[in-house]
């Protein structure tokens, strides 16, 4: 069965206060016991803020380590889930349910099943 990668966006203007945050981690609580009690949640966490954020790359053979994301966005990346349904429509139902969606965004992905594809020389089957 397909994954999908629930990426949750929030405003990168501000912060929630603690208090907006205790106010809505019960929401979140329960949208996860949801996922879970629908047997479709694999995976899923909060990220630190992007003040946390190291940025690798590697460009002509050096190296290039820099504090914080690399993008000035009006979006930041604050967690995601891994689930597993049958379609993108039922993922997307799934996020449509996501407690930030009055005020962020949900990026869905599919994940690739890359133990799906060949082994290198080995022929691809043919699918009718």
């Amino acid at each position: 069965m397909p994954q999908y990668m629930l990426l949750i966006y929030g405003p990168s203007d501000r912060s929630p206060t603690p208090e907006e945050m205790a106010a809505e981690m019960p929401r979140w609580n329960e949208y996860t016991q949801g996922l879970q009690d629908a047997g479709v949640m694999r995976a899923g966490d909060a990220l630190h803020g992007t003040d946390s954020a190291t940025t690798v790359r590697v460009r002509d053979g050096e190296t290039q380590v820099t504090d914080g994301p690399f993008a000035e966005t009006k979006e930041t990346l604050g967690g995601y889930y891994v689930i597993e349904c049958p379609d993108l429509d039922t993922a997307l139902k799934h996020a449509a349910r996501m407690p930030n969606i009055a005020y962020g965004s949900v990026e869905v992905r599919p994940v690739i099943d890359f133990s799906a594809m060949p082994a290198p020389g080995e022929p691809a089957s043919a699918t009718a």
